[in-house]
């Protein structure tokens, strides 16, 4: 991967040399590559080895704040000469937007840091299908309530961005991304249920063990066995660390720039406000050693920085590409591509200590469906987990739909726990909500 460099950056710089040719105001052209292997086992038998090497140039020009845009996977100097005339032609075609262009020069990242990002696996196909193997077979001998198995999956992959325009910048990071997970099927009489686990990291050797993997994926499905439904009723609700990043997800939607100048979010405006309970902090890290969603610089090429996006449960920023801040005459904040390692800060308590703290509600651990209005905050989804009573579980439970406001669940999260899932851009423990609608029976 790491030898293509050179030879990929070439092939940027004959696009811009190209398009600067041809007249155009501005032009960007990102390239990158990836390979890699997927492979899958099921009940001890090989089901599926997958290799893949991709890869494609796209290239973006700017004719009097008209954008054109082209890609090719071809990266012969006649398919790269083709793909720039056939951006500038398509740029003759769209509407004049004032707001169209590159990021402004004093925003662009002139120094990346390395963030040990790149580390490519050595296993041979047949280690990787024994790791799978190995999972899933100590899975389904560790609980006689285990009956089968969807699958145990092993992806290993690596890949080279380049990003380059007009303004001169011209860098290229290597990163990789591996991950085992492993599905299984319980039975307790007449009752089914599925569930996993996975483990995920840039090193192989920072990942959890198969047989973690594993006894997760078993602990997580037995204990839905038995799942029974609940009344309709009011109650506080905590949300497990694996839903809960999703939570903070829709935050990310929420103040993202092309929502604001939309007007299509239910936090319009709240800039400098508060939305989250005062002792609230959440905090961006972009250039974490080894970090899932740790970046040197973002798609533009600009400057990613350490920030707190809420402090003191107050929204400090909007998260800003060069178009959306242009828009919205505010700086831009780094946040082409999406966000970069977000911790939300806890609230000292363990997952026991959040429990006792509840006393007695909803513990939810899966979330289905997509009941979110991002207007308005509206907030409803099927969703399954466990009742909580006295501070410990009582029983799984499933089939019913938890309903809210967006902005009063973040103004109602009394606390956060300290258990958080490491394998997860948004970092957060187990939250705890004051009250949310659950409709059950």
């Amino acid at each position: 991967m790491i030898e293509q460099k050179q030879q990929l950056e070439d092939a940027v710089n004959e696009a811009l040399a190209i398009a600067k040719q041809l007249g155009v105001d501005q032009a960007e052209v990102a390239l990158g590559k990836t390979s890699g292997i997927s492979v899958n086992t099921r009940l001890g038998e090989v089901e599926n080895i997958e290799f893949n090497h991709d890869g494609a140039m796209g290239i973006s020009v700017y004719v009097n704040h008209c954008k054109g845009s082209a890609s090719t996977a071809d990266l012969s100097a006649d398919a790269i000469k083709s793909s720039v005339k056939a951006a500038v032609d398509i740029a003759k075609y769209t509407s004049n937007d004032p707001y169209a262009g590159l990021l402004e020069t004093d925003s662009l990242e002139d120094d990346p840091l390395d963030l040990d990002l790149y580390h490519p696996s050595s296993h041979s196909t047949t280690e990787l299908l024994d790791i799978a193997k190995q999972c899933e077979d100590i899975a389904l001998s560790s609980d006689e309530r285990i009956v089968n198995s969807d699958g145990a999956g092993f992806n290993s992959h690596s890949s080279l961005k380049v990003y380059g325009n007009s303004h001169g910048f011209l860098h290229s990071y290597a990163s990789s991304h591996h991950s085992l997970s492993c599905m299984l099927i319980g039975q307790d009489k007449d009752d089914m249920q599925r569930d996993y686990s996975y483990s995920s990291a840039r090193d192989i050797n920072d990942m959890f063990t198969p047989q973690w993997v594993a006894e997760q994926a078993v602990k997580r499905t037995v204990e839905r066995l038995g799942a029974a439904k609940i009344k309709t009723q009011e109650s506080p609700v905590i949300f497990a660390p694996e839903v809960a990043s999703g939570l903070f997800g829709h935050l990310v939607g929420a103040i993202s720039g092309s929502s604001i100048y939309k007007k299509s979010t239910f936090l319009l405006d709240r800039l400098d406000t508060q939305v989250f309970p005062e002792w609230m902090q959440i905090s961006e890290k972009p250039h974490l050693h080894k970090g899932i969603a740790s970046s040197p610089y973002d798609q533009e090429g600009g400057k990613t920085f350490k920030r707190n996006i809420i402090e003191d449960g107050v929204l400090q920023t909007y998260l800003l590409t060069g178009y959306a801040a242009r828009k919205l005459n505010m700086p831009s904040t780094g946040h082409a591509g999406g966000i970069h390692n977000w911790f939300v800060k806890n609230s000292g308590l363990d997952l026991a200590g959040l429990l006792k703290e509840m006393g007695t509600g909803l513990f939810v651990t899966e979330l289905m469906g997509q009941g979110v209005n991002m207007v308005t905050g509206d907030y409803s989804r099927g969703a399954s987990g466990f009742w909580i009573e006295n501070g410990v579980i009582a029983y799984p439970v499933h089939e019913i739909t938890i309903a809210g406001n967006l902005k009063e669940m973040f103004m109602g999260i009394e606390a956060v726990a300290s258990d958080i899932d490491p394998r997860s851009s948004l970092k957060t423990g187990s939250i705890l909500i004051n009250k949310m609608k659950i409709a059950g029976e």
